[in-house]
């Protein structure tokens, strides 16, 4: 039901959501949480060289019964309510005993419409001031043996790699703390060359633009470290960024990571994140928790604002096709102290086969006068100073 007449002045409206509005689409998350679930197709094997493909459809439906401050419901068909919808390439060839070279290339688009998805990169920083990339959320050669691998190009960083056992659903496209991750390192990148403080080697503090990456596993253990090159004549420092994510995967998993991104003119640290998470089976439960922090400055070193993310959330495996998961998001920005959104979020997944999801989920959103997309975990944020419930039904098809 849609109703109207709402005194717009009942509720704030998300301050940020009209300048970046292409970003709100634009954080979407990681083929590489589904990898292990897909199966590359081999499209070519020639003269030692292998070349395949994957992708990922997912589209659904989505309802929101606040979606503006007048009280309008909206039903909309979405993009990637589970997992991102992409579709990408890989090749190897062996080198020699122990080595391996690599590419990834991987492209990322909108179910609903057929058109490339938004990205998060600091505007005019394409070529020809193009900013949706081709190849958005990987870009990469590199090579690797059982000494680990070495990955150049535009990539994925370790830091979010490093929390997807322990966030309570695992970064899921809707409805978790992907957004309050992104969103909190976004508004750095996205800002003018003024003083600010502005990264552009990073997307949404998710893809790393100029970087070099080490990444390896000893036991229950691994390890990335990342760096990505500024690339600005000057101090090494410009524009630089850095980034380390540590799990450890045993009777339990333990988590934790860093990272910060340099303005591309003054060198200052703009943005300083860390997170920390854990989670315990028993049974067919499992109980997740993560938290982290997003610092960001200007270049005077003043603080722009200061996120915490907490998620709690258990998963139940209840039937050999089923996971049900009840989770709980607390966000609060601790510089603007209106800015803080709580989250009660219901969801299961039903797996006909281990390629194909029909996902159910429903978020219950408490947003405070002057919430914004920093402390939302729903693509398109919620409506600041109301209670909503957003439904998201869809199906999910890898290969």
């Amino acid at each position: 039901m849609t109703r109207t007449g709402r005194s717009s002045s009942n509720s704030t409206t998300l301050d940020i959501t009209r300048r970046l509005t292409t970003c709100a689409a634009a954080v979407a998350a990681f083929g590489m949480m589904s990898a292990p679930a897909m199966a590359d197709i081999v499209i070519g094997e020639v003269g030692g060289t292998k070349l395949s493909m994957f992708g990922i459809i997912d589209v659904g439906m989505l309802y929101n019964s606040e979606a503006n401050a007048a009280g309008d419901s909206k039903t909309s068909m979405e993009t990637s309510g589970l997992r991102q919808t992409v579709i990408g390439f890989k090749g190897e060839r062996e080198l020699d005993t122990n080595l391996t070279a690599f590419f990834n290339l991987e492209s990322h688009f909108d179910t609903n419409n057929g058109f490339l998805h938004g990205t998060g990169d600091a505007s005019g920083t394409g070529p020809g001031g193009i900013n949706t990339p081709l190849f958005r959320r990987q870009a990469n050669l590199g090579v690797r043996g059982d000494w680990g691998s070495v990955t150049l190009g535009r990539q994925y960083g370790p830091a979010l790699l490093a929390h997807i056992g322990t966030e309570p659903r695992a970064f899921k496209e809707q409805f978790s703390n992907l957004y309050a991750w992104a969103y909190g390192q976004l508004f750095t990148t996205a800002n003018p060359n003024n003083g600010d403080g502005r990264n552009t080697n990073n997307d949404v503090g998710i893809f790393m633009n100029n970087a070099v990456q080490y990444r390896n596993t000893w036991g229950p253990v691994t390890m990335g470290v990342l760096y990505s090159f500024g690339g600005q004549a000057g101090d090494f420092k410009d524009n630089s960024a850095y980034a380390l994510g540590l799990t450890y995967n045993g009777p339990i998993t333990l988590s934790g990571s860093y990272q910060a991104f340099h303005d591309e003119q003054s060198g200052k640290k703009v943005v300083d994140h860390t997170s920390l998470g854990f989670a315990i089976p028993f049974g067919d439960f499992t109980w997740k928790n993560n938290w982290m922090k997003a610092k960001n400055d200007n270049t005077a070193g003043t603080q722009q604002f200061d996120v915490d993310g907490l998620g709690t959330g258990i998963d139940w495996k209840w039937h050999p096709k089923n996971t049900a998961t009840l989770a709980f998001y607390l966000n609060k920005d601790d510089v603007n102290k209106t800015d803080e959104t709580k989250f009660i979020v219901i969801s299961n997944d039903f797996q006909w086969r281990p390629d194909t999801t029909l996902y159910v989920q429903a978020a219950f959103a408490d947003a405070d006068p002057g919430a914004t997309l920093r402390t939302s975990i729903v693509a398109a944020g919620v409506t600041a100073g109301e209670k909503s419930t957003l439904i998201n039904v869809g199906l999910n098809f890898m290969f």
